[in-house]
């Protein structure tokens, strides 16, 4: 599906059957919205989905795998072949997010969007790695559309297959310059507000990663009014292909988890494009990362993690799929309160 095509199908979510779903919590044997935020979240499927006969049994995660250009001024602590190390370990059940999904029952599925090398993982390369946004910008537009587009031909895909839920991720030395450089301009907020150490960056290399942000911006002027052209100049691959995701979930009405920092930057830039689609996002947790309140902020999100963590991949997004079956599990298992013998709670002034 070309992103055009996407856009257009991109509706609100259904609020009668959030309706229907609310109700539906508020009959079942318990003291009312007591379970919070996992109430509010399976209100918020159903809404995306337009139906209360939700199945999320299906999980996939989603890491989009690129290069960045701008690694070339010292702004990481390793180099771009851990990018192609991390991507090959996915598949083999080496990488910390393959771990974890296989221990929740989650599928992988990563992504060669501009990884620097060939490597195994489904190929959809736009270019071997963006190029250094300090110098020109890391991408065309056109090439920033092909990667949005990769998203949500991954939606398309997943749902084919019947997954009722994907959550994102990525891997790709240097993304978080790129993301802490997109979301400064789309935020309007201060380089130095959104850039954190990422992989452990010394002092003296944060300020490099700093300086190196300020001057990408600077050459590229991107156009905080567009967030094509931000992410085409100042973003990655990675990036581009994960606000696809995001898209791609509100145009076919499947719920897209966001994790931390990069994925959040990648959402922010879907909004951009079309703000209706933050209705289908859900957050996860609220990455260690500077940035990591502050996306979610803009987003209008509040996630239910908080473990300080930020290693990317989707491992954020993974470790949330369990409260998700736990909050489906009570919604459909639960008894209403004629069925334990007990009078309904009734809400109070």
């Amino acid at each position: 599906m070309k992103l055009e095509e996407a856009l257009k199908r991109i509706e609100p979510v259904n609020e009668e059957v959030m309706e229907e779903s609310k109700k539906r919590w508020d009959s079942i044997a318990h003291p009312l919205h007591s379970l919070g935020k996992l109430e509010d979240l399976l209100v918020q499927i159903t809404g995306i989905t337009g139906c209360l006969d939700i199945h999320l049994e299906k999980k996939a995660l989603v890491p989009m795998c690129a290069d960045n250009g701008v690694v070339e001024e010292g702004v990481t602590q390793t180099g771009q072949e851990i990018t192609a190390l991390v991507a090959e370990n996915f598949l083999q059940t080496k990488a910390v997010s393959s771990i974890m999904c296989k221990t929740v029952g989650a599928e992988i599925f990563p992504v060669d969007v501009g990884v620097a090398k060939d490597v195994s993982i489904l190929n959809r390369k736009i270019a071997y790695g963006t190029k250094n946004m300090t110098k020109e910008p890391a991408m065309t537009r056109e090439q920033a559309v092909r990667a949005i587009e990769t998203g949500i031909e991954m939606v398309e895909m997943l749902k084919e297959k019947g997954y009722g839920i994907i959550a994102t991720g990525e891997m790709g030395i240097g993304n978080t310059t790129t993301s802490s450089a997109v979301a400064s301009v789309l935020l309007d907020m201060p380089v130095e507000n959104m850039t954190g150490r990422g992989a452990g960056l010394s002092s003296e290399g944060l300020n490099r990663k700093i300086n190196a942000i300020k001057k990408a911006v600077e050459v590229n002027k991107p156009d905080k009014n567009d967030a094509i052209d931000v992410v085409a100049k100042v973003g990655g691959f990675d990036i581009a292909a994960i606000a696809g995701l995001f898209l791609g979930g509100a145009a076919l009405k499947i719920p897209v988890v966001i994790d931390g920092v990069i994925s959040a930057t990648g959402a922010l830039v879907a909004a951009g494009i079309c703000p209706t689609a933050k209705q289908y996002m859900i957050a996860s947790h609220v990455s260690k990362e500077p940035a990591g309140h502050l996306l979610l902020e803009a987003l209008g999100k509040e996630a239910c993690l908080h473990c300080d963590m930020c290693l990317g991949e989707g491992t954020g997004a993974v470790a949330f799929f369990p409260l998700l079956d736990i909050a489906t599990a009570v919604f459909y298992g639960m008894s209403d309160f004629g069925g334990i013998g007990m009078d309904a709670y009734v809400p109070l002034d």
